[in-house]
């Protein structure tokens, strides 16, 4: 059973940019650059057939490019910190695409997302940091911003089943419209 997820990719000068942050931190795992993301929709660990279906069903997903950038830092998990992520500014444009993987996923049959997006990069996952540590990277960094960067394709992801985590695998990309590219399906792809 494949763990897939949807999310969008990261051009490499911003994922430069987010590596930079990274700097000793007690009880913090930095997550690789090349696993740098957006997560628009998590669907677990599902049987073949549903991947495929939920493949089929991201492929109709018809919205044109838009722009973004990453913005502020943060944590998930108030005073017991799970997750350092940076944020993305308010995006429509996002919020739309995000309910176009929401509808896709439901349409393959998969359950309902219960949680509200929360539209961020995880930089580093986190277990019995140093608090006042965390709190001076987050003072120091919170200014975080990136250029603006133009979305032109969504991705569906996979990670180590039942455990998640990178490295992640690109199964498939999903072209918006205006991009240029091509849909191939979902599967192996040289």
């Amino acid at each position: 059973m494949p763990r897939l997820f949807t999310g969008i990719e990261l051009p490499e000068d911003i994922c430069d940019q987010l590596a930079e942050l990274e700097q000793p931190l007690p009880g913090a795992k930095w997550i690789e650059q090349d696993n740098f993301h957006i997560t628009l929709r998590f669907a677990g660990d599902i049987d073949k057939r549903a991947a495929h279906e939920f493949a089929e069903e991201l492929a109709r997903i018809d919205q044109d490019v838009f722009e973004i950038r990453l913005e502020g830092l943060g944590v998930f998990g108030g005073k017991d910190p799970r997750a350092l992520w940076a944020g993305v500014s308010s995006s429509n444009a996002l919020d739309a695409l995000a309910r176009a993987n929401e509808r896709a996923a439901r349409a393959a049959g998969l359950p309902p997302e219960t949680r509200a997006l929360k539209a961020h990069v995880t930089l580093a996952r986190l277990r019995n940091t140093d608090i006042a540590a965390l709190t001076m990277l987050l003072a120091r960094r919170s200014l975080l911003r990136t250029r603006p960067f133009v979305v032109e394709r969504f991705t569906l992801f996979s990670s180590r089943p039942k455990i998640g985590g990178g490295p992640y695998v690109v199964e498939e990309s999903f072209p918006l419209r205006g991009s240029g590219h091509d849909y191939a399906g979902f599967g192996p792809h040289e």
